[in-house]
């Protein structure tokens, strides 16, 4: 059994029951972004863990070590850069825009794949944000699926790139950040990232469901104020 509890006979029927009537290129297709996504996956645990132990003083040579590299290779691997002071579900919702833009054979992850990722973490601010606001998260993915463009002719393998808009959307997930004055990134700000960039597909998603960005801004300063009561 594996350290997860996951073995691959369980892997294999769960894909075999999701997909009953695909043939055996089809499976072998999904087989590899499940595959991708599990690896990312794997990765952000990594760095989760490598942050710990930065914050409690260890040396890249010692993470070096236990990860079985070279103190150059940890540190070049594990410097998370933009996403240093993004929380555990907000990285997630990144890894799950990615594997979106993978599931649907785009070349690079956009401002509406980043919003599907907020909709596919339940446990995110932005998730209860949007549901609460749309009625339903039906309603939200039906307007970003009507969105997307048209599928590619196939999936993209390995790292998928931000388009340009994208990583703009990151940059002002930070300051939206840094404008309430919350130390970490959440997936709130990332929603807030988005319709500050008035031009992209999500912001203009965000405004067909009612979203103004004065307005959500003021939204997520209560929610995390009535939060931090609890």
């Amino acid at each position: 059994m594996s350290p997860l509890n996951i073995s691959l006979a369980d892997l294999i029927a769960r894909l075999d029951e999701e997909l009953p009537g695909a043939d055996g290129l089809a499976r072998i297709s999904e087989a590899q972004l499940r595959n991708q996504t599990l690896s990312d996956l794997g990765d952000q645990l990594v760095d989760h863990y490598v942050g710990k132990a930065r914050q409690s003083g260890a040396s890249w040579s010692e993470i070096g070590d236990a990860i079985g590299v070279s103190k150059q290779a940890a540190q070049q691997r594990h410097t998370r850069g933009p996403f240093e002071r993004f929380t555990d579900l907000n990285r997630h919702g990144i890894v799950l825009a990615q594997e979106a833009a993978r599931t649907h054979k785009h070349d690079s992850i956009g401002t509406e794949h980043l919003l599907l990722g907020l909709l596919g973490e339940p446990r995110g601010l932005a998730y209860e944000v949007l549901v609460a606001k749309a009625g339903s998260e039906q309603r939200v993915r039906d307007a970003i699926e009507g969105a997307l463009p048209p599928a590619g002719q196939k999936a993209q393998r390995g790292h998928i790139a931000f388009r340009p808009e994208s990583k703009g959307v990151i940059e002002q997930a930070s300051r939206a950040a840094a404008d309430l004055g919350h130390d970490q990134v959440g997936t709130e700000h990332m929603l807030l990232g988005l319709i500050r960039t008035e031009q992209s597909p999500a912001a203009r998603i965000l405004r067909d469901l009612g979203f103004t960005p004065d307005e959500l801004h003021e939204t997520v300063r209560a929610e995390v104020a009535r939060r931090d009561e609890r």
